[in-house]
Parts: structure tokens; sequence; C-alpha cells
């Protein structure tokens, strides 16, 4: 049987194709339920880990700033395309832990998230976990298009930003950003370079679909046209392409020219320079860019392409700047570092932390160890377990990953590993950023500290289970089992009468008072 064949559109440019509008349409119909709902995946770049890899590179930037005498003016920090905020949480919450074990003085820094999607800009405004540093003055809001805003206009503080209004570096952040700007296509072949074009089709209709069931249902034709002029009237984005015909043989090249359009509407932002800090699916080195066939579209809800970093780190070498790129492990992400700054040698503090916490072991290296621990998991110990969760940085969404094998483990454990997993689950709460997910944090933290015997604990969870998702007949139903055996008969009584008013209905409670509380 053949089914029906939608035209979408015919042969356009590759940066031109409706595919980038639908994205961003995705993005504007979906919101912040994008992540809550695991529709977009994005712990890999927004991880605990992730985020005290970032804290790092940017204390080590701060250290550099401060050496130079450049410790009053504010270093803004600008998240490109922040969707929901954790990635910003974990950063803020490592670099502020961080800067409070040294005595020096450092730069004061603002951490702004920016989207173009209004219902994740509320989603800021409104988080709970984030009031506290907008209150302090170090992070703040804004709506910000990379390539077409001139202006940052701050949404907490009223503070706008001009052109070349800062007397500081200012140091943007893109992670999964690079990958969803429009990008040209090109093949190479035969030294010759020709241009791209794209049609699209789908196998539903387009009036009675969405954008996400839209991306789900596409497919694309391509043609190549020669090209016998300079494709772009920036020299410098010429020269980057024309290389590209001496050093691939037979490849289809993503070319990031809005990208680099990106880059140069950052630089004018400040007098100083900029630095970038991404993290991405994509390449650095030229030879993993060569014999790339047709791209397919690796949906996840949005699309998302591989970022070519190579032209990126070309960019920033013909503007004056450093890349700095992992020479080792980037085979599951690249963590790039741009730094198109005068005098970028100088920046010794910030080379020494992406070598430390990149190039020596990074993000990428953790999450090979992470796949490795997911196939292994039966066979691990609970130290080796708590080990990993630490080497997480605590992350919450690798922590529900373990926890029934350190449940499991957690009923034959001596009196140090109870402490010490203990003191883990109190960190995991800590850094937890709430996104509205599936799962609930605070009331599996509670059963948890119930099962370890530490009933006090339990309870401070469950209460924070009440705050964050309301009362429920089995969050009362753990209360009172902890009361019990804490002794406090009068709480007993009290919360089971309370919870008999509040879900008549519920079987949970029907033994409850046939507990011996005398018991010793």
């Amino acid at each position: 049987m053949d089914y029906p064949v939608f035209e979408l559109e015919s042969f356009k440019p590759f940066s031109e194709s409706l595919i980038w509008q639908l994205n961003r349409d995705f993005y504007q119909d979906t919101g912040i339920e994008a992540w809550s709902k695991a529709i977009v995946p994005h712990n890999m770049t927004s991880s605990s880990m992730v985020g005290k890899t970032y804290a790092e590179l940017i204390l080590g930037f701060l250290k550099d700033l401060a050496a130079k005498g450049q410790t009053t003016d504010t270093v803004y920090i600008l998240e490109l395309g922040a969707g929901h905020a954790r990635l910003a949480f974990h950063i803020i919450k490592h670099l502020e832990a961080l800067k409070a074990l040294l005595e020096l003085e450092l730069p004061p820094y603002c951490y702004i998230v920016s989207d173009i999607v209004a219902d994740n800009l509320n989603f800021f405004k409104n988080h709970p976990q984030l009031q506290t540093y907008f209150e302090q003055g170090i992070l703040d809001y804004a709506y910000f298009d990379a390539v077409g805003s001139t202006a940052i206009q701050l949404e907490y503080s009223k503070t706008l930003i001009n052109s070349q209004d800062l007397n500081q570096p200012i140091l943007a952040i893109a992670n999964y950003f690079f990958d969803s700007l429009p990008n040209d296509l090109f093949l190479i072949q035969n030294k010759t370079i020709s241009a791209c074009s794209m049609a699209l089709h789908s196998s539903i209709n387009p009036k009675e679909a969405k954008a996400i069931d839209l991306l789900k249902n596409i497919t694309a034709s391509y043609q190549k046209t020669p090209l016998s002029n300079a494709f772009y009237s920036n020299p410098i984005s010429n020269e980057i392409l024309e290389d590209y015909k001496d050093t691939l043989s037979d490849s289809h090249l993503f070319f990031p020219q809005k990208g680099l359009e990106c880059l140069n509407n950052l630089i004018a932002f400040s007098k100083k320079g900029l630095m970038v800090l991404s993290m991405d699916k994509g390449f650095h080195e030229i030879h993993e860019i060569d014999k790339r066939e047709e791209p397919d579209m690796v949906t996840h809800g949005s699309f998302s392409l591989w970022v070519n970093y190579h032209a990126l780190g070309q960019f920033c070498q013909k503007k004056g700047g450093k890349a700095l790129f992992s020479s080792f492990s980037t085979f599951h992400l690249e963590l790039g570092c741009l730094l198109f700054l005068p005098e970028h040698n100088s920046y010794q503090h910030t080379h020494l932390a992406y070598e430390r916490f990149v190039n020596n072991f990074g993000p990428d290296d953790f999450n090979s160890i992470k796949k490795l621990a997911y196939r292994v998991i039966s066979k691990l110990s609970i130290v080796e377990l708590i080990a990993l969760l630490r080497l997480s940085a605590y992350d919450s969404t690798f922590f529900m990953k373990i926890l029934p094998q350190l449940k499991n483990l957690s009923q034959r454990i001596n009196f140090n590993e109870r402490k010490r997993l203990a003191e883990s689950l109190h960190q995991v709460w800590n850094l937890f950023f709430d996104l509205n997910e599936s799962y609930d944090l605070p009331y599996e933290l509670g059963g948890f500290f119930y099962d370890l015997g530490f009933y006090q604990e339990a309870l401070d969870y469950f209460q924070y289970a009440i705050n964050t998702s309301g009362q429920k007949d089995d969050i009362y139903y753990n209360q009172i089992l902890c009361y019990y055996q804490l002794r406090k008969d009068t709480l007993f009584y009290k919360t089971l009468e309370a919870a008999r008013v509040a879900f008549p209905e519920s079987t949970l409670f029907e033994n409850l008072d046939k507990l011996d509380m005398n018991a010793v």
C-alpha cells in the first residue's frame, strides 16, 4: 500500500530550510516541558558534573582577571538558549562553594540565563531555587537572540547592556546551542565546493500537524550547485571555507556561518574580548569531518546536527584568539573553550583549569564511565557506587539510575558505609534543581533515609516532598512510621488522625493503630 507524501518545501539553501523554523516552533510550543517531560535529552550537558567543570573554568578566568587587577567591574556570564536553567543552577552552586574556599579578591560576576521562549523566561523568573541568586545580584535573566539581538536587557535588575558597554570580557556559555542555529551545507569533492539545497517531504498532512509531529515524519532530499564565486561577504568565512577544498577529500560539510555571526555579535558587547565555553556533539579535528555523508536528521522532539567545532576554532584563531579543545576524550561530546582575548596566553589559570578539568579528566570521560557503570551495576559494591556518585558531583539524574542497586546493597552495610551513604544523599539534595520531572526526589530520599534508620532525616525529606508536590496518603503513612520509630507517640496519633481525615478512602492506615507503642 502506498502512503501519501506531502511536499513541505521545494529546494532551498540548507540554512534557509523550513527545518530551522520548525525547530524553533517546537521549543516555542513545548516550553519547559521539552525537558521536564524528557522529550529532549539534557543530562549529558547540564549535569552537576558539567556544572562543576564549568565552575572550575570560570573560577580560573576570574582568577586571571584578578591577577590583571581587573576586580572592580562585573563579569557577565551569558548562557545562550538556557532552556531549563539547571546548568546555571549547578554552575552557580559549585562556583559559590569554590569561591568560599578562597581568600582572594575576585571580580563580581552576574550569570544571565537567556532564551527566546517566553515560557522558559517565566520559568526562570518564578523558580523558587533561583530567587536567592536574583536577590544577591549574581543571577539575572533576559530575552536574547544570539544573532539578532544588539542589546541585552536584564529583566530582574533592569540593566541594559549595549555594544561596547562592558569593561570586562564577556563570558558566553553555549551548550547544545550551535547545533540548533541554521548551518550552511556544502559538498567538498575533487577540490570543488558545491552548495547544497534541501527539499522536505512529510508522511503526514502538514496542515493538521504541529512542529513536534512534523519533525518526526520528515524526509529530505538534496541537490548540489558548484560555487563559481566567493560564497560569503565575510572574508574570514570565505578563507575557512576555501581551506576545506585542500583539507577534505570527499565530504558533506556543515558550515556554522550563523554561529560565526553570533560570535561576532557577542564580541561587540565588550571592550575587552570574549570567552566562550561550548559543549555539544561535534568535531574539532579535520580528519573527523572528512568523508561525511548527506546528513540524517537526528530527532528527539527537536532535531540536531553535529557541530563543526573545527570551523569555530579556525574563526577564533583568525580573529587573533586561541581555541582550546580536548586532546584525548571526545567520544561523546566536545567541550571547547574559545578565547577571543588580547594576550590570550596570559590567562594561565584558565588554561590550567581546562587542562585539569577537561583534558586530564572531564565530562566526556565521565560519560564513558557512566555507561560502563550502567552495564555492570549489579556487580558494584556500595563503596564503588558512592565513589561514582561523588564523581558525578552528586548528580540527581545519575543518582536515580543507581538508586535501586543502592537500596539493595544498603541492607548489608556497616556503620561507616551507612554514614557515608547518608552524607552522599544530603549532597544529592543540595545539588538538585527541580524541573517537575516524573520522579519525586525528596520522597525517594525520605524513603531511603527511613530504610537506613535515619528517621528524623526521613521526616525532613518527606516535608520537602510535601512542600514541592503536596501531601499524599503515602507520605502521611511514612511520616507516621517515622514517629513510631522515634517514639513520638503524640505526633504518631495526631498525624494518623489527620491522615484519615485527609484521605478517608485510603487503606494505607488500616493497621497503623495496631502497632505496639510499648515496643523497645
